[in-house]
Parts: structure tokens; sequence; C-alpha cells
């Protein structure tokens, strides 16, 4: 029996307490801490007592205008996640159509869905110490297949092309989490109201268009946040650029949290420059958000709000002149 005049809220903040302590000790302090730095002149490995600087952005001025490493990073980063994010969401979206069809009603889904999800379990590592050694020159397991093919007669060095390093590393990328947002996707087809497919179907709205009218629509919350956390994924991409390739070949493929990690720990040890670039990374990122936000948001709930706002505030000045 719930009992009266018991207040049972206090549970949820007790709960949520250890979170909270953790929040702001690990995450909180860590991030208005970064932003600090970037105002000053820390630096060296055994940092001196630090103070503003005379002009408070001349991290940020020297990074945007004065460094091209670091422009070449966010353009490299910018590249990677593009290419890598649309196969990813294109085909997520193909498996989640094809898992979902009661039409077609695929055996063995489990079975299906755990072999698409495995590279994303996997760690980065491992994989890429596998792509290393796939593409090893001049004996790997690609160069002897393009050689038995007859499509090269001498072995290949894929890693020392810019273009090739790229494109594997956004393949890894893709491989990693195509199978991850298909789960998500998946979910989100599943809390769809099933009257809606049946409706479909008794009027019927054949597989492509029941996607594209009725799926599609009622997924767009989950669309945002897969576009969401894939591009903030995107933008701190660290490991396999790092792991694969360390940044090369000539910076082809390094990233800006690899830039920023670099100004950090290695050479002069900038922690100014590389908190400074921790925050720029942290405007565009937010600013990416919000543009997506806009974009993807429900125009139609939009109107209607905006309608009965102009609706309420035209009732209340007729009011005020009738008084």
């Amino acid at each position: 029996m719930r009992r009266k005049n018991v207040n049972y809220s206090r549970f949820g903040y007790i709960f949520t307490f250890p979170f909270v302590v953790a929040f702001l000790i690990f995450s909180l302090y860590p991030i208005l801490y970064t932003a600090v730095i970037g105002f000053t002149d820390m630096k060296g490995l055994i940092p001196k007592p630090i103070h503003i600087m005379d002009n408070p952005f001349q991290n940020f001025k020297d990074l945007l205008f004065d460094n091209p490493l670091f422009i070449k990073s966010l353009q490299n980063t910018a590249l990677l996640w593009i290419v890598n994010f649309v196969p990813q969401i294109g085909l997520a979206l193909l498996l989640t159509a094809w898992f979902t069809n009661r039409r077609l009603n695929i055996k063995g889904q489990g079975a299906f869905k755990v072999l698409l999800y495995m590279p994303n379990i996997i760690t980065a590592s491992t994989i890429a110490v596998l792509f290393s050694s796939l593409f090893a020159y001049p004996m790997g397991p690609i160069n002897s297949l393009f050689q038995m093919l007859g499509w090269s007669d001498a072995p290949i060095y894929f890693l020392q092309s810019k273009a090739t390093a790229r494109g594997i590393v956004s393949f890894i990328q893709f491989w990693m989490w195509y199978g991850n947002t298909m789960i998500i996707l998946i979910a989100g087809v599943m809390g769809i109201n099933p009257a809606l497919f049946e409706s479909a179907a008794i009027d019927g709205a054949n597989g492509v268009q029941t996607f594209f009218r009725i799926t599609l629509p009622s997924l767009r919350t989950i669309l945002l946040f897969t576009l969401i956390t894939s591009m903030v994924g995107g933008l701190t991409m660290f490991d396999i650029p790092q792991l694969f390739l360390n940044g090369g070949p000539d910076s082809s493929t390094t990233t800006a949290t690899m830039f920023i990690y670099g100004q950090a720990f290695k050479g002069s040890y900038m922690y100014n420059r590389a908190a400074a670039a921790s925050m720029i990374l942290f405007v565009i990122a937010a600013i990416l958000s919000g543009l997506v936000f806009y974009l993807m948001r429900d125009r139609d709930a939009a109107k209607i709000k905006k309608a009965e706002k102009m609706y309420r505030r035209s009732a209340r000045a007729a009011a005020e002149r009738e008084v």
C-alpha cells in the first residue's frame, strides 16, 4: 500500500547523487579547467605558474590563422566523417527496412543482427592490427589478391597514398559503426504504432511507400539522435587513425583530436594550445548540433505552435481593448 504523506521523490535524488558527484568531479571540472587553460600561457613538461595572457584570445588566433596543421586536421576530420557516415546511414536504413518488413519475415534475424553488430565490439587496436596486416607491403592478403586477379603487376603500397589511406580509415569507421546504427534504427521502428503499418497495408501501399511515408517520418527523433551522436563521434575520432596510420601519410589522416593530443603530450607540451583547440572543437560541435536540430525540427508542429501563440496574443489584445 502506498503510504500517505511520504515524499518518494527523495529516493530519486538519492539514486542520482552518485552520478552528479562523479559528473562534477570527472566531467564538469575538467571542462571548465580546460576552458580556462585556453586563455593562459600554460606549457612545458613541468608547467610554471600560469596567468591569463595579455591577449586572452591569442591561442585561438594562432590556431585559426597561423597553424595550417590544425586547419588540415579539421578538414581531415570532416572528410573522414562524411565519407564514412553517408554509406553508414544508407546501409543501416536499408538493413532496417529489410529486417522490419513484415512481408519478408526474415528468418534468423537475431543471428544476422549479432553478426552485423560484431565489428562494433572489437577493440580498435585489434582492428588496426588486422587492417595493417591486410594491406601490408609488399606481401599482404590484398596485394596477393590483386596480383592473382591480374589487377596489379607489382605490389601496391596502399598506406603511402593519401587517397587510399583516407579511404581505408573511412571504411573501417563505417564497418565498425553501421551495425550499431542499424540496431538503434530497428529499435526506433519497433516503437512505431503497428496500426500505422496495418492501415498502410489495407490501403495498398507497397514496401517502398510504407518506408518513405510512414517509417522515415516516424523515425525523425531517432535519426536526429543518430546524426548528433555520429557527428560528435566523428569530431572526436582518434583511435583508428592513431593506431592504424599514426596520422600519415603526410598528416592526411591526422584528426582534430590527434592534433590536440600531439600538442598536449608530445614535443613542447603546449597545454594552452591544446585547450584552445579543444574549445574550438566544442564550439564547432555545438554549432553543428544546433544546425541539425533546426533542420530536422518538426515544421508542422512548429507552425501549429506559432499559430497557437498568435491566437493567444490576439485574444489577449482583444480582451485588453474590451477593458
